[in-house]
């Protein structure tokens, strides 16, 4: 098969920590994906920067920890003392843990640490700027260290404060979670000629349409929604859809989705002719699931929780060279299995060709064949062959280069000394 001759190493340009001398007294910050519960029911995303902490505290650098976990939008936001217990196990040293991360006290608590130690800082999701990538916030995440390593590949899509705003102002390298997972997906990126692609789009996230969507009608030969993708696209058909999940942005992924349908597209989407709705209080299933015609609407106060895959759809699967899953198909924990089981069963001849996406899928889905927890970041990545993060890293490596100096000595970058 030929090559795609327009492919590009997605880490090119990126600076990489594993390569930079680390000496003892430096102040690094950390930015982590550590979003996981206060009950650490999955700490692949804390176990996963282990190594890149050990190395950097052995090392004797002095590491402030930023990370988040919940959002500030929805008020889910809790503290990160977990975290530093669960490190503090992982790593055999204690890490501390500062409840806040942008005011003069955490500062001084950064200031203070001595070399080898490390610190969990507070939620940077606390603050409603955190998601805007507000640039005031950055400058005030930027004091607690004077270069900054880039892990937490699960936000690697989104331009928040602290990722691509403090590397905006601080020499940045990228940790090696990030790079282990981008040197994974990478030859999923590829574009082979000849090779049937299959894209299923679950669950609730607006980039599951906004970019999973959009990207895989482009470069797919079948796409499948579920989820609020699949509601969505039903809404944009002129379905009647009661009660239905429409997820976070709404109007922004209706009208994706009528530009979908109203452009040229390489995919075969599958449009199931009958869902299973059941009676609703908000997004609570408060009663039985029960089939219905798409053609007939789903009635009031009732929601799609499910959908029957159509057999053509189904044999399309069983036949991909390359398929992706991102985000559950259906209301999977609320057992309503049937889609979901059906495409499963669809893939379950080719679990070395199939890749599961997003921290939700992967915990959700009985899968043993290869999974990336990044969800939307993977999704940027095989859409576009690189994301926010690897950007802010090649941008601020010019922008070190443009000013004369060299990312291993101290700077001073957009008026932050370091």
């Amino acid at each position: 098969m030929a090559s795609d001759p327009g492919w590009q190493d997605p880490l090119a340009g990126v600076p990489l920590l594993s390569t930079r001398h680390v000496t003892a007294g430096e102040r690094w910050i950390f930015s982590a994906g550590f979003n996981v519960d206060p009950g650490l029911n999955s700490t692949g995303r804390i176990d996963s920067e282990v190594a890149d902490l050990r190395r950097l505290a052995e090392s004797g650098a002095r590491v402030a920890v930023l990370s988040h976990q919940g959002s500030h939008r929805d008020g889910t936001a809790t503290a990160l003392d977990h975290v530093a217990g669960h490190l503090s196990r992982r790593l055999g040293r204690p890490v501390r843990y500062v409840a806040e991360n942008a005011s003069d006290a955490a500062v001084r608590a950064a200031e203070a640490l001595a070399p080898g130690e490390l610190a969990v800082f507070g939620n940077t999701r606390h603050h409603a700027g955190e998601e805007r990538g507000d640039a005031d916030l950055a400058r005030r995440f930027a004091l607690l260290g004077d270069r900054v390593a880039v892990g937490g590949f699960s936000k690697a899509h989104r331009a928040h404060a602290s990722n691509t705003g403090v590397l905006r102002l601080l020499p940045g390298h990228a940790a090696e979670s990030l790079v282990t997972e981008v040197r994974f997906l990478a030859p999923w990126a590829r574009r082979d000629d000849g090779v049937f692609r299959a894209a299923v789009l679950g669950g609730r996230k607006p980039e599951k349409t906004l970019v999973g969507l959009v990207h895989a009608m482009r470069t797919c030969d079948l796409v499948v929604p579920g989820g609020v993708v699949l509601n969505t696209l039903l809404r944009a058909r002129g379905h009647e859809l009661g009660a239905s999940d429409a997820g976070s942005r709404p109007d922004a992924c209706l009208d994706a989705v009528r530009g979908v349908l109203a452009g040229p597209a390489r995919a075969r989407l599958h449009v199931p002719r009958t869902v299973w709705a059941a009676p609703v209080d908000g997004q609570r299933i408060v009663g039985a699931a029960r089939p219905v015609a798409v053609a007939d609407g789903v009635p009031v106060g009732h929601a799609v929780v499910d959908f029957e895959l159509e057999p053509w759809a189904a044999e399309s699967l069983a036949g991909a060279e390359r398929a992706v899953l991102a985000g559950t198909p259906s209301r999977y924990l609320d057992g309503q299995v049937r889609s979901a089981r059906a495409i499963l069963s669809a893939l379950s001849g080719s679990t070395d060709r199939t890749l599961l996406l997003g921290g939700d899928t992967v915990a959700e889905l009985p899968w043993a064949g290869p999974v990336s927890t990044g969800g939307g970041s993977a999704l940027q990545l095989l859409a576009t062959g690189t994301c926010a993060v690897l950007d802010a890293l090649r941008e601020n490596t010019r922008r070190t280069a443009a000013d004369g100096s060299d990312p291993a000595d101290d700077n001073v970058m957009d008026g932050v000394h370091t």
